[in-house]
């Protein structure tokens, strides 16, 4: 803990997936911080050691937060390692810790990443004792607390942030089972907040996998802080006062509701995918909110009222798949049309050809990559 009377001050940076950013600036504007500005990647905004504990609690749609220590231009390597010795590197990284660099340079004179992180690494270890470097081979495994810091050239100009999250920001704890294709949590997040959803209205997930659309609504509806229940690298680093930490966590739970305000719907024909998407519920602590069917799309009773479909369909990427994928939206159209009249219909969807199957007029809410393949979120009224 470190003794002071003056307030941390941080330049933050929450990522986000591309065609994403508005959402999570949105977000972040809603949790307090009116100085949130989007652009590529992410969302800058500024923040004291409070505030940052708050964003990384409570950020649904963001992957990551960083904390920008420094930015300086440099076209010569002894003019990174003069900047880099400048940083204040025993604010993240206390004696004796672990620290791991992810270096990448883009059209710069100093090109080559991995000197580049070398002269970094040296300046880590100058300025804080006993300092060892985690390696960062693809397929090993890295200490748990290891404090990352990304290192990125663009234009000869570099930046230089610390991690503040550990673990990306999806991994809220209660998914460990899942099905085919799992949607990451912060997508399921970004659908709901794009359409948008007012959880006073009951939502129905047709083909739910692992559940993660219908527990993260559930989490939304309940005010459940997607962070509550996981730790962070922030709470590590040697500034840090943890009470900070307690008291937002402690905060972020009495807000939270004992339930959710109007009926959620999961189904899906697969069994083993409703068993998984009970256990992520159970963990997450909505199982109460949700309920759960093991149903094919033609059986689905959707809950009285008006209110939301949203799913992520399968998308048909492989040679062969298109036919029965032309039937399951078809399918998909039908049950809507007669058992959903004026609800509000959205799919993550990689094909306008499928979409036009269901036979609704979609409009697109944003355009991102989901494991890799490009799609839209597009929403219908029945």
């Amino acid at each position: 803990m470190r003794a002071t009377t003056t307030p941390l001050e941080y330049d933050a940076w929450a990522i986000a997936a591309p065609g994403l950013e508005a959402l999570v600036e949105a977000e972040l504007r809603g949790l307090g911080f009116p100085g949130a500005k989007a652009s590529p990647g992410g969302v800058e905004f500024r923040c004291d050691t409070a505030g940052l504990a708050r964003a990384q609690l409570q950020l649904r749609v963001a992957s990551r937060v960083v904390v920008r220590m420094a930015t300086f231009r440099a076209t010569a390597f002894h003019e990174l390692e003069r900047s880099a010795r400048n940083i204040a590197w025993g604010r993240f990284l206390g004696a004796g810790g672990v620290a791991r660099l992810t270096v990448t340079c883009k059209k710069s004179r100093l090109y080559h990443s991995d000197a580049v992180g070398q002269r970094v690494a040296e300046a880590i270890q100058r300025a804080v004792p006993g300092v060892s470097l985690a390696e960062s081979t693809e397929g090993t495994d890295e200490p748990a607390d290891a404090q990352l810091f990304t290192v990125r050239f663009d234009h000869d100009r570099c930046t230089i942030s610390a991690d503040a999250s550990g673990d990306l920001l999806h991994r809220r704890g209660y998914r460990q089972a899942v099905a085919r294709a799992p949607l990451r949590e912060t997508m399921a997040a970004a659908m709901l907040a794009a359409v948008p959803w007012d959880p006073r209205t009951p939502l129905l997930d047709p083909m739910c996998g692992s559940g993660t659309i219908a527990i993260e609504a559930a989490m939304l509806a309940r005010r459940i802080a997607p962070g509550s229940e996981r730790t962070f690298a922030a709470e590590r680093w040697p500034e840090t006062d943890g009470r900070v930490f307690r008291t937002a966590r402690g905060e972020a739970r009495a807000a939270s509701l004992p339930s959710a305000p109007a009926p959620i719907h999961a189904s899906d024909r697969d069994a083993g995918a409703i068993t998984a998407a009970r256990a992520n519920a159970e963990r997450a602590g909505v199982a109460a909110d949700i309920e759960f069917a093991n149903v094919a799309l033609s059986a689905v009773e959707p809950p009285a009222g008006r209110g939301l479909l949203i799913t992520n369909p399968p998308y048909g990427i492989r040679v062969g798949e298109s036919a029965p994928l032309r039937d399951l939206y078809a399918r998909l159209g039908q049950v809507v049309q007669q058992r959903c009249a004026g609800w509000q219909v959205a799919l993550l969807s990689a094909d306008r050809t499928l979409d036009g199957h269901t036979g609704l007029r979609f409009s697109e809410r944003f355009r991102t990559n989901n494991g890799g393949i490009p799609v839209r979120l597009v929403v219908a009224t029945a």
